[in-house]
């Protein structure tokens, strides 16, 4: 930051967002969202865990029950409409015409744009459906489309303009692994082109693979966000030692003598958080006791160790 200069205001910032439903339900419990400018963010959460009614609430689709939501700056709802059309989103369950093909549903949405010029409509539309890889199937009626075909109409409609922002909701739901990858390189090149990008998933692997920042939600709360490397690293290292079954017992008493605290033998295995011990350490200890080393493995932690330590729940890490 150029000293004197205000840094900008974060892409999306929230304040105690809530939404409370009229059973009485909270969806979403006062949440602070911090997305910085130019991240990838990864809005990280099982199914029902509140990542879309947030974005419906970002978008102002939904009204919150409490909080404030601020986007490219701008008070929201308040500056909707100057702040949308810098916003392309998918939302769960992208509504086209099902009659119309998807050419003509893009240029529906196109010209519902009052900023949008009459006359690049047609190379705009053209554009987005190239981009998704649905130029072949541009004339076919929406109703004929896959799950993955509307999938990446919602897209396209996203990306008819150049856009400061998106939030893109389950981008890959019903693509097939080329569609997935496809997508991820996607969001890199919008990312590489200065766009911030959130993206909502439920697949632990999209996250890892194209996000700097994260955020994780559980049950309606956010329970850590910031950049996934720091998220990743919040976790336990461990050491974890195999050597003969007769010798795992005097292992525990080694590693126990370094220090380590909470030794447990795990399977074949004795394992220790390492904490400030270096690994290089270890083993010279254990090899120097008279131990036959069979193995040593330093396990960091990754963002599933991370979700399940903070929520008690497993996670879906593949399709």
């Amino acid at each position: 930051m150029t000293a004197g200069v205000p840094a900008a205001p974060p892409a999306v910032r929230t304040g105690g967002l809530t939404k409370r439903f009229r059973s009485g339900q909270v969806g979403v419990d006062a949440i602070d969202l911090h997305v910085p400018r130019g991240a990838v963010y990864g809005f990280l959460g099982p199914n029902g865990s509140g990542k879309t009614t947030t974005i419906r609430m970002l978008l102002g689709l939904v009204s919150p029950t409490a909080g404030s939501v601020e986007l490219l700056g701008a008070p929201m709802p308040q500056a909707g409409p100057a702040v949308l059309p810098r916003v392309g989103a998918l939302v769960e369950g992208p509504a086209f015409h099902p009659y119309l093909s998807g050419e003509a549903n893009l240029r529906r949405l196109d010209a519902a744009d009052a900023t949008a010029s009459p006359a690049s409509r047609a190379g705009r539309v053209g554009a987005a459906l190239e981009r998704v890889g649905l130029t072949a199937a541009a004339g076919k009626k929406y109703r004929q489309y896959s799950l993955g075909m509307k999938q990446r109409l919602g897209l396209a409609a996203a990306l008819l303009r150049p856009r400061d922002l998106l939030l893109l909701d389950e981008p890959t739901n019903g693509l097939d692994p080329q569609g997935t990858r496809e997508v991820r390189a996607l969001v890199r090149e919008l990312a590489d082109g200065g766009a911030t990008v959130l993206v909502s998933s439920h697949l632990l692997s999209e996250i890892e693979q194209v996000c700097s920042h994260v955020g994780i939600m559980s049950r309606g709360k956010l329970l850590a966000q910031g950049p996934r490397a720091e998220i990743a690293g919040s976790g336990t290292t461990e050491v974890r030692v195999a050597t003969r079954p007769d010798q795992r017992d005097h292992v525990v008493r080694v590693l126990a003598g370094l220090g380590l605290a909470d030794v447990r033998v795990d399977g074949e295995v004795v394992a220790a958080p390492l904490g400030s011990v270096a690994v290089e350490k270890v083993a010279q200890a254990v090899v120097g006791d008279g131990v036959d080393l069979l193995g040593l493995e330093v396990r960091r932690p990754t963002l599933e160790d991370v979700f399940v330590r903070l929520t008690g729940e497993g996670f879906d890490v593949a399709r």
